[in-house]
């Protein structure tokens, strides 16, 4: 899962543009909007095309996204059960 989580933050570096930032810099379990990375609503559309992009994943239900993309610890979670790729 350390793995995963690594890759995602460096995934979410490059789908958002985060150049100035490390993987070190994204604290696994903070929050990703709002206090925490300060994402707003276009960075979670670049992260649901990362997820289907990435990992063959496709939200059903647009509801989930807000606990799914909680933190990078919980996309983590959600992509080692949901992955297709």
């Amino acid at each position: 899962m350390d793995e995963l989580i690594h890759t995602l933050k460096l995934q979410i570096i490059e789908a958002l543009n985060l150049e100035e930032m490390t993987p070190d810099d994204i604290d696994a379990s903070a929050p990703l909007f709002g206090e925490g990375l300060g994402l707003d609503s276009i960075d979670a559309l670049e992260l649901i095309v990362l997820l289907e992009k990435h990992y063959g994943i496709r939200l059903a239900n647009p509801s989930e996204g807000k606990a799914i993309f909680s933190s990078v610890s919980s996309i983590a979670d959600y992509v080692s059960k949901n992955r297709k790729k």
